[in-house]
C-alpha cells in the first residue's frame, strides 16, 4: 500500500480520470471515495455524464502501457473478454485521402467501446479494498476552512427522494468531473482568481452507428479504417471492430459540417468520404442502432499552473484541466499520465502541493495539446493565433504525412509520437528529416472519388 499521507481522499467523477486517480490514491490514503452522479456498478453502456461515450474512442499506446502498469494483465483480460487488438501502425490510416504505408510499431491498439473499456478499469479499481463508490449522488460544492485556504470536504446530495445535503470530510479532494468542472466558479466564490482559458473552436460533430458485418473477411484482417479529417478533405471517419463481433462507425464533421442522424443521410455522408473503403464495408452490414450525434464546439485548456494562489488539498485532473479535440484520442491517455504524476507526488510522503502538481500536469499536457492544437490550426477557418512555430510545424507535418504514404518507417515514428510513446523530437531527427524531404517533395495522388458519390455535394466552408 505504500506510505500513508492521509485518511480519506474524495474523487469527484467516476470516469477514466477519476478511476485512475482513485487507483493511485489507494496507495497513499486509508480510504478513497469516488463520487458520481450516474449509476456506475455493472454499467457497460454510455452514461449521461459521458455523452461522448457512444462514439469511437481511442486509447493511445502510452495509455495502454500505463493501464498495464497500474493493472497488471489488463490487456490480456480485455482480450479474453472479446476485445480485439492490433498494431497501431498497421491500421488502415488515410491522411489527405491517401493511405499511409503500414508499419509495425510494437504498440498495442485496444479496440473497445469507451463504456466497456471504462468498465474493465472500474472493475479493477472497485476490487481494491480501500476504494468505495458513491453513485447517483450530486455534487453541491466544496467545504473549506473559514479563510478558504484549505479544502476540508465536499457537500453532496444523494438522488434518493427525501435525501438531505451532507458533508463528506476529506484530507484531499480531486476534481475529475470533466469539461463541466465547477472549480473555476468555486475558486471565484472563495476569493481566488479563475484560471485563464485557451480555446480552439473546431466545431466538431461526431455521428455514430453500430453494425454487425455479414462476414468480417471483408475487412481483410484490418482492425480499423480511418480516413482522418484534413483541410483538403474535411470530412472524416473512424471505423473499428470492437467487442462481441460488433463494429462502430463515427463520422466526423468540422467547422459546422455534420453527418445527418437519419439513416439515409448518414449513408450519403459515408459515400462522400475521400475513400470508398468504409462504404464498401457497411453497405451490406446490419445496423444495430440509429445514428446519434455529439457536438464538441471547442478544445479548452485551463491554465491553473499560472495562478499565484490555490486552495490547499484540492487538485484538478483530466478534462477538468484540459479538454482535447476527441479526434486525436488523447483524453484517456493524458488522464493516465496525470495519474502517474499524482503517484510521484504521493510517493514523497506528504499530501500533494496543488500548484506544484498543477504545474507538473501542465508539462504533461503540453505535448498532446500542441499536437491537437496544431492539427486544428491547420484548418484556415479556425480563428486563433498562429505563431511562426505552429506554421512551420504544420508545413513540415504536411510533408511528413505525404512522405509516410511512401515510407513505412515514417509511419512507424509518426504513430509512436502520436501515441505519446516517443517524444516529438523523434520526428525531427536528421535521419527522419532526410526521409521526409526525400519522400515528401511531391504530393501523393489522392484516392479516387468514392463510387456513387456524384450526388453528394461538399458543404461550403463558412466565411472567415
Amino acid at each position: 500500500m505504500g506510505n500513508r499521507v492521509g485518511e480519506r481522499a474524495v474523487v469527484l467523477g467516476g470516469s477514466m480520470a477519476g478511476l485512475l486517480a482513485a487507483r493511485v490514491l489507494a496507495e497513499a490514503y486509508t480510504d478513497v471515495l469516488v463520487v458520481d452522479r450516474d449509476e456506475l456498478t455493472g454499467v457497460t453502456t454510455a452514461r449521461r455524464g459521458v455523452p461522448q461515450g457512444r462514439h469511437v474512442h481511442g486509447l493511445l499506446a502510452r495509455g495502454q502501457q500505463i493501464l498495464e502498469e497500474l493493472f497488471p494483465g489488463f490487456t490480456e483480460g480485455t482480450i479474453a473478454a472479446g476485445v480485439p487488438t492490433g498494431d497501431l501502425g498497421e491500421l488502415r490510416w488515410y491522411f489527405n485521402g491517401v493511405r499511409l504505408q503500414p508499419a509495425s510499431t510494437g504498440l498495442v491498439c485496444v479496440s473497445a467501446a469507451r463504456p466497456v473499456l471504462e468498465s474493465h478499469v472500474r472493475a479493477r479499481v472497485s476490487a481494491l479494498p480501500n476504494v468505495t463508490f458513491l453513485e447517483r449522488c450530486d455534487i453541491a460544492g466544496l467545504v473549506t476552512t473559514p479563510d478558504h485556504s484549505r479544502v476540508t470536504g465536499v457537500r453532496v446530495q444523494r438522488q434518493e427522494e427525501g435525501s438531505a445535503e451532507e458533508v463528506l470530510e476529506a484530507d484531499l479532494v480531486v476534481d475529475a468531473t470533466g469539461r463541466g468542472s465547477r472549480t473555476p466558479v468555486w475558486l471565484e466564490q472563495f476569493g481566488y482568481e479563475r484560471p485563464a482559458e485557451e480555446r480552439i473552436k473546431i466545431n466538431l460533430t461526431y455521428t455514430t452507428r453500430h453494425y454487425r458485418l455479414p462476414d468480417e473477411a471483408i475487412l481483410r484482417g484490418d482492425l480499423s479504417i480511418n480516413p482522418v479529417s484534413s483541410p483538403s478533405h474535411p470530412r472524416g471517419a473512424f471505423f473499428s471492430r470492437i467487442e462481441n463481433g460488433r463494429c462502430v462507425l463515427s463520422l466526423t464533421g468540422v467547422l459546422g459540417d455534420s453527418a445527418p442522424a437519419d439513416p439515409d443521410g448518414f449513408l450519403d455522408f459515408v459515400r462522400s468520404l475521400p475513400v470508398p473503403d468504409i462504404y464498401e464495408v457497411i453497405r451490406d452490414a446490419e445496423p444495430l442502432d440509429d445514428p446519434v450525434s455529439f457536438r464538441y464546439p471547442a478544445s479548452v485548456r485551463r491554465h491553473y499552473e499560472r495562478l499565484d494562489r490555490f486552495p490547499d488539498r484540492l487538485l484538478v485532473m483530466g478534462d477538468a484541466a484540459c479538454s482535447f479535440n476527441p479526434v486525436y484520442g488523447q483524453g484517456m491517455t493524458v488522464a493516465a499520465l496525470e495519474a502517474l504524476t499524482l503517484r510521484t507526488h504521493l510517493q514523497r510522503g506528504a499530501p500533494p502541493q496543488p500548484l506544484r502538481f498543477l504545474k507538473d500536469i501542465s508539462d504533461v499536457i503540453d505535448v498532446p495539446w500542441n499536437i491537437s492544437a496544431g492539427g486544428d490550426l491547420s484548418f484556415p477557418e479556425v480563428e486563433a493565433p498562429r505563431p511562426l512555430m505552429v506554421r512551420v510545424m504544420n508545413a513540415y507535418m504536411a510533408k511528413l504525412q505525404a512522405a509516410a504514404t511512401r515510407d513505412g518507417s515514417i509511419t512507424r515514428t509518426f504513430m509512436r509520437v502520436a501515441g505519446l510513446v516517443d517524444p516529438p523530437q523523434a520526428l525531427m531527427s536528421p535521419g527522419m528529416m532526410f526521409r521526409v524531404l526525400w519522400n515528401g517533395g511531391r504530393k501523393p495522388e489522392p484516392a479516387p472519388a468514392p463510387r456513387e458519390n456524384a450526388e453528394v455535394s461538399t458543404p461550403a466552408r463558412p466565411a472567415r
